[in-house]
């Protein structure tokens, strides 16, 4: 049991440290799940991050990139408990996004409900793209 205890550990460290894709730069520990949907007018990035409240999460953008951070405090109710098992994660992250070209940093919201980041980044009139119409010949 206890070299499987190990391999565990190993690999969880190995994981941890794994600069997982959709990140440009590096973050360790904890990171929430995020989506990106590229709609016409709009990029909508939404980050699952229950548990924190709005002051509790930064939202900033930078050279075209959306940085998103934060922390989320460790939750012991009691400091003498012993755990068997414990899988939620504590402790602070960061994930910064690459942008397409072309969205209105100015127009920026975020909101957060029910445990879920939007944020929402519109595109600049250029951005948002022009339908072609094709006629028969």
């Amino acid at each position: 049991m206890a070299l499987a205890l190990r391999v565990e550990d190993l690999f969880d460290r190995f994981v941890r440290d794994w600069p997982w894709p959709g990140a440009t730069g590096e973050f360790r520990g904890w990171a929430p799940a995020v989506d990106m949907v590229d709609r016409k007018n709009e990029v909508v990035v939404r980050v699952d991050v229950p548990g924190l409240s709005e002051r509790d999460i930064n939202v900033s953008i930078d050279n075209g990139v959306l940085t998103i951070s934060g922390e989320r405090k460790e939750d012991r109710e009691a400091q003498d408990d012993d755990y068997y098992c414990s899988e939620r994660w504590a402790g602070s992250f960061s994930r910064a996004l690459m942008l397409p070209q072309g969205v209105d940093a100015d127009g920026i919201k975020a909101t957060l409900k029910h445990g879920i980041l939007e944020v929402q980044i519109p595109k600049t009139k250029e951005a948002a793209g022009k339908r072609i119409e094709v006629k028969a010949a």
